[in-house]
C-alpha cells in the first residue's frame, strides 16, 4: 500500500477530513475539498466509474427493449433478464476498471504529495467508460 514519503510536509493537512461523495467543487484546489489518501482515491474513482457504467448499460439495455417493440409476446418473457445481466456486467467491470485506475491515482497523487481535486475521479469515470465504448467497436480493414 502506498504511505506518504518523508519529505512531505504537512501532507495531508492538519485538519483534513475525507470529503463527501460527490463533492465537485468549484474551485477544484480547495484543501477543504481535495483527496489525500489512497483510500479516498480509489472509492471516489470507483463510485464514479460504476455510476457511469451503470447509466450506459441501462441505457444499452434501454435500447434493446426499444428494438422488440411489435415483436411477438413469446419475445417478451426473455428480455427481462436483459436488465440484470447487463447490471452484472456493469458491475464487475466497473469494480474492475475502477479500483486499478483509482489505486493508480491514488499512488501517483501520494508519491508525488499532491492534493487530487475531486474532479480526477470523476474525469477518470468518464475515461473509463469512453474506453469501453470505443473498445466495443470492431476493427474494420486489415492486412
Amino acid at each position: 500500500m502506498a504511505t506518504t514519503p518523508s519529505t512531505c510536509n504537512n501532507y495531508p493537512p492538519e485538519n483534513y477530513h475525507s470529503p463527501s461523495f460527490p463533492s465537485l467543487h468549484w474551485p477544484p484546489q480547495d484543501e477543504l475539498h481535495a483527496i489525500y489518501t489512497i483510500w479516498d482515491s480509489w472509492r471516489f474513482t470507483l463510485l464514479w466509474t460504476l455510476i457511469l457504467y451503470a447509466v450506459f448499460h441501462f441505457g444499452a439495455a434501454g435500447i434493446a427493449f426499444a428494438m422488440q417493440i411489435g415483436k411477438p409476446r413469446s419475445v417478451w418473457k426473455y428480455m427481462l433478464v436483459v436488465p440484470v445481466v447487463y447490471g452484472l456486467v456493469a458491475g464487475a467491470e466497473a469494480l474492475f476498471t475502477g479500483s486499478i485506475v483509482g489505486l493508480v491515482l491514488g499512488a501517483v497523487y501520494i508519491s508525488g504529495c499532491y492534493q487530487m481535486p475531486t474532479w480526477i475521479p470523476f474525469i477518470w469515470g468518464w475515461i473509463n467508460v469512453l474506453i469501453l465504448i470505443v473498445s466495443s467497436f470492431t476493427i474494420q480493414g486489415g492486412l
